[in-house]
């Protein structure tokens, strides 16, 4: 019943704030789940696939690797790892043309969020200004002080449901949109770090040894 007189008093914006809101609880679950396998086991992964790579266990690496291919790290090194004895060079750039291919999955959803908690608190204040309008296309001149006044203040105060309303959206899709792109940037540095320490192990076994690469051949 509360939620009936919350839709009734904040008029017509009330249902694609509704689906608004829907879209955003959605968005953000799987977000939540994607961040969370990613911090809970890309660290382990990419430390053991390094400490095997310093041993030279290509095999190790590899199969290592193709075993957590749902993490972002693993499939950036593996595209340099599989590369038939590559330059360090070419083993740089297939690093950095990966790393630039996984941006948009780690980023996923964010324009998505940035349009509800643009568009969300504009939705509400429309919705205000047309309760306001049609609580005071009510009132006559003449019948200030009368019943339809009361009826005028009562609207406005039902009125102010549709902004409050696409405000609450507005700040709870931006607490997490503003989580997630924190978790990105600290995606990035990891992916900048972790990607550096296996290009610096390749370039010092390439110039130790005899062979280009030290990658698992085709």
């Amino acid at each position: 019943m509360v939620i009936k007189n919350l839709f009734t008093a904040g008029g017509v914006v009330m249902w694609p704030l509704l689906g608004f809101s829907v879209l955003a609880v959605a968005l953000i679950i799987e977000r939540v789940v994607f961040w969370v396998r990613i911090n809970r086991r890309q660290s382990r992964v990419v430390r053991e696939v390094l400490n095997l790579y310093r041993l030279n266990n290509v095999v190790g690496v590899m199969d290592k690797l193709q075993q957590n291919t749902d993490l972002p790290l693993a499939r950036i090194f593996l595209a340099a790892l599989e590369l038939e004895k590559p330059t360090p060079e070419e083993f740089r750039l297939a690093l950095e043309s990966e790393a630039q291919a996984e941006i948009p999955l780690l980023k996923r959803f964010q324009n998505i969020f940035e349009t509800i908690i643009g568009l969300a608190p504009l939705l509400g204040l429309l919705g205000t200004v047309l309760g306001l309008i049609a609580s005071f296309a009510s009132l006559n001149i003449g019948d200030v002080g009368g019943t339809r006044t009361t009826n005028v203040t009562g609207g406005i105060s039902e009125a102010l449901t549709a902004t409050a309303s696409g405000l609450v959206v507005a700040i709870f899709t931006l607490l997490f949109a503003n989580t997630f792109r924190g978790l990105y940037q600290r995606q990035i540095a990891r992916i900048q770090e972790y990607g550096g320490q296996l290009e610096l192990l390749y370039r010092r076994r390439c110039e130790r040894g005899g062979e280009k690469s030290y990658t698992a051949t085709k």
